[in-house]
């Protein structure tokens, strides 16, 4: 079995809105073979609550306007830690960044068909990994600055 073209058409409006919020390493699996209950999992990560909320709201507010679609089920929306979004056809979890690695989603479905993605949601791969760099240097700037530039 594989996914259905409607599976693809909501992955690939999903994985579109959630690039548009800035989302973080936006990929999909095709889960059809493993799950009966489900064609295709989209994930993405955000560095903060208030970002995954953003991206929720806009991966549901984009699959309503444009293909009718709104969620079955939507769970974790009041930590918006981790929010899943079940369409059914697909079901889409956005994940703070530390669920994203604690969790570690990918590793459950890697022997799972990749999906192909719209390019600005393939070009959101390694945003994680590189946010976090950035934030550990601002970090270690700031705990340096309060030493009185003691750090070297």
């Amino acid at each position: 079995m594989t996914a259905t073209d409607r599976s693809l058409e909501l992955i690939t409006a999903a994985a579109q809105a959630a690039a548009d919020k800035l989302a973080h390493d936006i990929i999909a699996y095709d889960v059809s073979d493993v799950l009966s209950i489900t064609d295709a999992f989209l994930l993405a990560s955000a560095p903060n609550d208030r970002q995954v909320k953003s991206i929720v709201d806009e991966i549901e507010e984009r699959l309503n306007k444009e293909l009718g679609a709104k969620p079955v089920r939507r769970e974790g929306d009041r930590e918006a830690r981790w929010v899943l979004l079940d369409y059914v056809d697909i079901v889409v979890h956005v994940q703070h960044s530390e669920e994203r690695v604690f969790y570690a989603l990918e590793r459950l479905w890697k022997d799972c068909p990749e999906l192909e993605l719209p390019a600005d949601a393939k070009a959101t791969r390694g945003k994680a990994a590189e946010h976090a760099r950035l934030k550990s240097a601002e970090d270690a700037a700031e705990l340096n600055a309060e030493l009185g530039g003691e750090l070297r």
